[in-house]
């Protein structure tokens, strides 16, 4: 049987003046991979934007996704992620945090919910209750808690959100050839109706490959003698 992998979902709900969940999330996966060598990435969701939803700019959540090695306790993960998210706290904030090994369809189909309707914090924390999953907040309003239980039931479907941080793939930069994207850590490069890309250059400055069976997939499309990569959610 393989061993799981981990999944820490945040949410920081960000000020104005703070960096945002995407580089808290980096800034955690540096913390963990010190201690932990097993970091298989960082992964960015799109929420719902809507008035009704207290957001600073586009409303997204992080996945930061360990394992498998066998040895990631679960409890000790979460302390560890706490006590960064903590020393990084930003008044005004309201962080959530939640980890889990293994992520029922209930918790994905939550985090469907959460990119198409406004969600409470009850019922994230009911659907939590649920399935015996370790949910907090961190400070504020913790509303938080909606995001990171969200960030981990999408992430664990493997079939959502994109890649900020994985491999090597941010120490590239300018024009490429496949092969070192794919020596960096991208699965793949495809086109977006699924063509394999295997020859050419690709401009890296912004790569962030999508999230896609799993795996780290750059999506790119031909401009000027180049593949550019696209972002998707």
């Amino acid at each position: 049987m393989n061993d799981p992998l981990l999944f820490v979902g945040i949410d920081d709900t960000d000020t104005l003046e703070s960096q945002g969940t995407g580089h808290l999330a980096r800034e955690v996966a540096a913390a963990l991979a010190a201690d932990l060598p097993v970091l298989v990435g960082v992964t960015r969701h799109q929420l719902l934007v809507d008035p009704r939803v207290p957001y600073t700019a586009k409303n997204s959540s992080a996945a930061i996704v360990l394992g498998p090695n066998g040895h990631l306790d679960p409890a000790e993960v979460m302390a560890r992620v706490r006590e960064v998210m903590r020393e990084h706290f930003n008044p005004g904030s309201d962080p959530g945090l939640c980890v889990a090994a293994h992520v029922p369809a209930e918790v994905t189909a939550f985090g469907r919910r959460v990119q198409r309707d406004v969600v409470t914090q009850d019922e994230a924390r009911a659907v939590a209750a649920a399935h015996a999953l370790p949910l907090m907040g961190l400070g504020g309003t913790q509303d938080g808690v909606i995001g990171a239980l969200a960030a981990v039931g999408l992430a664990a479907c493997g079939d959502d959100g994109r890649y900020v941080l994985v491999g090597r793939s941010r120490e590239l930069s300018g024009l490429q050839p496949i092969a070192a994207v794919l020596e960096a850590g991208i699965a793949a490069v495809r086109t977006l109706d699924g063509q394999p890309v295997t020859e050419g250059l690709i401009l890296t400055d912004k790569l962030r490959p999508a999230r896609r069976g799993a795996q780290p997939i750059a999506f790119v499309e031909r401009v000027d003698g180049y593949w550019r990569p696209l972002k998707l959610d």
